[in-house]
């Protein structure tokens, strides 16, 4: 068991080389990778049964004992990464799908790798946590309404088929790995060393089908949907982190704000694209999701130099 912690550790660390490795691999062997396509939703819900194995009601304490914080946080996830999107889709000439998937992955929740880089930037790391946990609880009401919102103008949006889905792939899985925890202490404990490993993989199958699925869209228009990628999350980590620092939050608490608005749950924007949309429309969450982890790990980087204010704290389990 030591030597799977210790792998999966490394392969953790090394996230966003094996996401691009697969990228690649998904575009090289399409037809391979895109026979994964239809179980691109079971290995989401893997990926949250894991997350929820970590998740402890000390990470919900946080939003009681500071709700104006987790409140900036998670208001500012799903305002300004939404109307982002929507403000890229009206400057940059893009098809409705491309367009309909770019504002989907802006509508999503923050994603779990944004509590490591957090505290890689020697960021708040209990805020982005219950940041990370809020959006994520609401992800099922509040990103189908957003997406009606502002893709149906694109594509048709079924939104209460969009609430069942997230209900069954994201809420059950959390709630049953967070059962367990309780249920069974002693071999969640055990589990949890491997638990980086099972989401790298979830993430990189999830990314290989995608772009197997879409190398067509991808080799037409990739270069494009990356440029818009970029900016999206670029300008999410910038307005996240001024937005942060409007409200009067410590250096600290603007790292972990930054990078929580930044960096989105791509997996889930891949899922839903593909069920609901079409392959084409997920391929902007499929690079959004090997972009933030390079870019989130630069940020970090860049971020923990900046050591006026520091948190202590301790990451959970990537994804």
């Amino acid at each position: 068991m030591k030597a799977i912690a210790t792998f999966s550790n490394f392969v953790g660390k090394t996230f966003a080389i094996w996401v691009i490795l697969f990228a690649a691999l998904g575009y090289v062997f399409p037809d391979t990778f895109k026979q994964i396509a239809p179980w691109i939703v079971t290995l989401l819900a893997i990926i949250m049964f894991g997350m929820g194995l970590t998740i402890s009601v000390d990470d919900f304490r946080e939003v009681v004992k500071r709700p104006f914080d987790v409140g900036i946080g998670v208001l500012s996830q799903f305002l300004i990464m939404p109307l982002l999107a929507v403000a890229l889709t009206k400057i940059i000439p893009m098809s409705p799908e491309v367009a309909a998937g770019v504002i989907l992955v802006g509508c999503c929740p923050g994603g779990t790798s944004s509590n490591v880089m957090t505290y890689l930037s020697k960021g708040d790391v209990a805020l982005s946590v219950a940041c990370t946990s809020v959006t994520t609880l609401a992800a099922p009401v509040v990103t189908p309404f957003l997406v009606w919102l502002f893709a149906s103008q694109y594509l048709p949006v079924d939104a209460a088929a969009m609430f069942v889905s997230i209900v069954k792939v994201v809420l059950v899985p959390l709630a049953l790995g967070f059962a367990l925890q309780k249920l069974a202490p002693g071999i969640v404990r055990n589990a949890v060393p491997a638990l980086p490993l099972v989401s790298v993989i979830g993430i990189v199958l999830i990314v290989a089908a995608v772009v197997g699925a879409s190398k067509g869209a991808i080799a037409q228009s990739g270069l494009l949907i990356f440029v818009i990628v970029v900016l999206h999350n670029g300008l999410g980590y910038m307005l996240g982190f001024f937005a942060a620092k409007a409200f009067g939050l410590s250096l600290a608490k603007r790292k972990a704000i930054a990078i929580e608005v930044g960096m989105q749950n791509s997996g889930l924007g891949a899922a839903l694209a593909n069920t609901y949309f079409s392959p084409v429309a997920a391929v902007p969450s499929a690079i959004f999701s090997v972009w933030h982890n390079i870019s989130g790990a630069l940020l970090a980087n860049f971020f923990s130099g900046r050591t006026e204010e520091v948190s202590v704290g301790s990451p959970k389990n990537a994804s």
